[in-house]
């Protein structure tokens, strides 16, 4: 059972290996995996307890993963085992203007066997004995996976949100993985059951096209609290509260040198969260995600160095 004094948040997706820049370098990266990392540093002297549940091999690269997780103070309890997979790979190639475009070699990634397993996995296990309060997904998290598997996810969180869980969603759409179709689909599916929607407006608009704003969208389906992510324009936020709907707008932090925009929403959310899960109201959280966000975007890769963001505190103010 949970523990009052400590906030406890999983997260579910693939982290993959990375490989970037000039000359090419090896590091590892993941949305969901990035979000919680950086969750993880920031609520550091918080107590922010947070999971990573995912897939991995029982191979070198594998173990350097865990290791490192481990070291950035994510638990790893919820991992499991694939003795026959291996952790998927990409590589990121940047434009001038820091605009990323990605290679995947992911077919038998282990993460994608996660929800495969012939009895409950540890995710299921730890969210049907309310060892956690939130759960973190992403449209990629779903997109990995087999129809099979997604419904057995669906089954989870819908199990999960009876119980009182929260859940948090970040819509990131990734062609490549899936049709508009299907991720409209299966959005339509998981969005019901999310409390806190974490939307990038440009992808939100390859799923659904423009026929309806997010806003309206995400309201309809139920989503209590919404950040709507634009780029480096304001982010834009919609909350429900004593039956009235609420709108404000941040600004985002203005960047003169962009490297790699890698990770830049998967940052902001983390900010966002660290935020969030710590009292802090909704304004004083989306500009600490702004601000993590700018400082990501200034440096190659996924995963920028800790002491690059060291400066970087919650405030002292709680909502």
């Amino acid at each position: 059972m949970l523990n009052s004094t400590v906030t406890k948040i999983a997260f579910f997706g693939e982290c993959m290996i990375e490989l970037s820049g000039d000359p090419i370098r090896k590091s590892f990266g993941g949305d969901t995996l990035n979000t919680a990392l950086y969750l993880s540093r920031l609520t550091r002297q918080h107590s922010v307890h947070v999971s990573y549940a995912t897939g991995l091999g029982v191979d070198t690269l594998s173990q350097e993963l865990l290791e490192t997780w481990r070291l950035e103070g994510i638990h790893t309890n919820l991992v499991e085992t694939f003795a026959q997979q291996l952790p998927g790979l990409y590589m990121v190639q940047t434009d001038k203007t820091g605009e990323r475009s990605f290679l995947y070699w992911r077919d038998n990634s282990a993460a994608k066997r996660y929800f495969s397993t012939s009895s409950l996995n540890k995710l299921e296990i730890a969210l049907q004995d309310k060892q956690y309060e939130y759960f973190y997904l992403s449209g990629i998290s779903l997109a990995i996976l087999d129809q099979a598997s997604r419904l057995r996810l669906k089954h989870l969180l819908e199990a999960f949100s009876k119980t009182g869980g929260k859940i948090i969603f970040d819509n990131n759409y990734r062609p490549k993985l899936w049709s508009s179709e299907e991720a409209q689909h299966w959005y339509s599916q998981i969005l019901p059951l999310v409390d806190i929607a974490l939307i990038t407006q440009d992808d939100d608009l390859l799923v659904w096209g423009d026929d309806e704003s997010v806003a309206a969208r995400c309201l309809r389906m139920g989503c209590n609290e919404i950040v709507i992510k634009r780029g480096c324009e304001p982010c834009q936020l919609i909350w429900r509260q004593d039956q009235y709907v609420y709108h404000t707008y941040v600004a985002a932090e203005q960047v003169s040198n962009v490297i790699d925009t890698c990770a830049a929403g998967d940052s902001f959310a983390a900010g966002y969260l660290a935020g969030r899960l710590t009292g802090q109201s909704y304004q004083d959280s989306a500009t600490l995600g702004h601000a993590l966000a700018a400082i990501v975007i200034q440096h190659s890769g996924a995963i920028i160095p800790e002491n690059a963001m060291k400066h970087l505190t919650l405030p002292s103010k709680s909502a």
